[in-house]
């Protein structure tokens, strides 16, 4: 198994989290006999696959042999996991593990772009996806590689605590706080290749004023540079353009307020720049996939208090 893809479920789930409004998950690491991480690093200590299929969350990190058939008594482990009602994820070619145990028959399903071809070919009764991070099929979830397995995580714990939880491990971890599933696994644009750039204190600073109405004019002279330089910058450092980024940083404020906060969706709408509940609304359903109203009523923190309504 690779180091990395290994440490990421167990940085994320196996830390505890004291700002968790609720007891955290219990981590075990398990293994069949011999298992090595790279070529150098034995896992020992670890439980065997027994405590696998009993668990309520399974965690497929990648396999550097993936091709290979992987252990029978792994699979047959995961299989038994998932019908006993399981949450099973895998990261990255993971995924080859939960294919061999048939959780990925008739599912849309990724893994990295890299093997996603011999994952079609290998197990044709799978919607293959290359050009996500990762799928979220209820019970089944799949991730691209690396860095993809930590977004996974993250959407777990989003899932399973709420956004401020999920932040608040993303920040702990310095990472991005959520990234879309649906984003790509790549960016064609070329990647800043230091971390001290010249949008720095720009991003903070626009963070900090999502309510305003800002213009690429506004981010421009903020910076010090011309609109055009900007937006250069900005798709060199982020991979989009300052609106769209602008845009995103807002349904990620929206998506907070409307699972801690009671206020109208007007009054969240103006909070985070969009103006309207329409428009909140519009430019939510088109980013997350659902309206507010339905993101509200599965995410909220505390479901006993009744939703303020906008008006209309």
């Amino acid at each position: 198994m690779s180091l990395f893809e290994l440490s990421i479920p167990c940085a994320i789930f196996g830390s505890p989290r004291p700002e968790a409004a609720t007891s955290w998950y219990d981590l075990t690491v398990s293994s069949t006999p011999g298992a090595r991480v790279g070529a150098w690093f034995r896992v020992d200590g670890t439980r065997g696959l027994t405590e696998l299929a009993a668990a309520s969350t399974v965690v497929v990190p990648a396999c550097d042999d993936a091709v290979e058939a992987p252990p029978p008594e792994l699979v047959q482990a995961v299989r038994t996991a998932h019908e006993r009602g399981a949450r099973v994820a895998s990261i990255c070619t993971g995924a080859f593990v939960l294919a061999a145990a048939g959780l990925l028959d008739g599912r849309r399903a990724t893994t990295h772009w890299s093997y996603a071809e011999t994952l079609a070919q290998q197990y044709p009764g799978i919607e293959v996806d290359a050009d996500v991070l990762y799928v979220d099929d209820g019970d089944v979830l799949t991730s691209a590689g690396q860095a993809a397995g930590i977004d996974l995580c993250l959407h777990m714990v989003r899932t399973d605590y709420g956004a401020a939880t999920a932040n608040s491990a993303a920040r702990r971890l310095v990472v991005p706080p959520h990234r879309d599933g649906g984003q790509a696994q790549f960016v064609a644009a070329p990647m800043s290749t230091g971390g001290d750039h010249s949008l720095n204190g720009l991003l903070d600073w626009a963070i900090e004023r999502l309510h305003q109405p800002l213009t690429v004019a506004d981010l421009a002279r903020e910076a010090g540079l011309s609109p055009r330089q900007l937006s250069r910058h900005f798709l060199a450092v982020t991979g989009t353009s300052p609106l769209q980024w602008l845009l995103t940083q807002r349904i990620r404020r929206a998506q907070e307020l409307l699972e801690t906060v009671h206020d109208n969706l007007d009054d969240i709408a103006a909070q985070v720049g969009l103006g309207t509940a329409a428009t909140l609304r519009r430019h939510f359903n088109r980013r997350i996939g659902t309206s507010p109203d339905a993101y509200r009523r599965t995410f909220r923190s505390d479901p006993g208090i009744p939703e303020a309504r906008s008006a209309d």
